[in-house]
């Protein structure tokens, strides 16, 4: 008895939190890509703080399929917060981005705010600012 009332404890818990977090007003970042150059595999878009940026996993990841070299993808209930988005093209869609032996990706990339790189993206270069309003965003593979 005391493992069936914890386990209805633990659903009823999950469940208002779900609830509770969903119920979160944030913003919407919109992301436009517009020169990918062909419509193979997905784009997928990771959003990270600095905390998470080239370290651990996103704060939340998008996923979307390719029409004519164009994607749009939107990210929502965002808090307000510094952040930095990291995308790529996964041709071969397997879900992550592909190397050569030299350490070069195979497949293209790019980070929010477009720097010229010379290596690993930096946060410093990539982060934004989410505040009150939704967020337009173009980033260029």
């Amino acid at each position: 008895m005391k493992t069936l009332t914890s386990i209805i404890l633990l659903t009823l818990s999950t469940f208002f939190g779900n609830a509770q977090e969903s119920e979160e007003k944030g913003q919407s970042i919109t992301v436009t890509i517009e020169n990918i150059t062909n419509n193979n595999g997905h784009v997928l878009l990771t959003l990270h703080n600095e905390t998470t940026f080239m370290k651990a996993a996103p704060l939340k990841s998008e996923k979307s399929e390719i029409k004519e070299g164009k994607v749009i993808i939107t990210f929502k209930n965002i808090l307000p917060g510094t952040y930095a988005i990291i995308g790529t093209h996964d041709q071969n869609d397997n879900n992550r981005m592909d190397f050569y032996d030299t350490g070069m990706p195979k497949e293209s990339y790019g980070v929010s705010n477009n720097p010229v790189m010379y290596g690993p993206p930096e946060f410093a270069q990539a982060k934004f600012m989410v505040t009150n309003k939704n967020l337009d965003l173009n980033i260029t593979f």
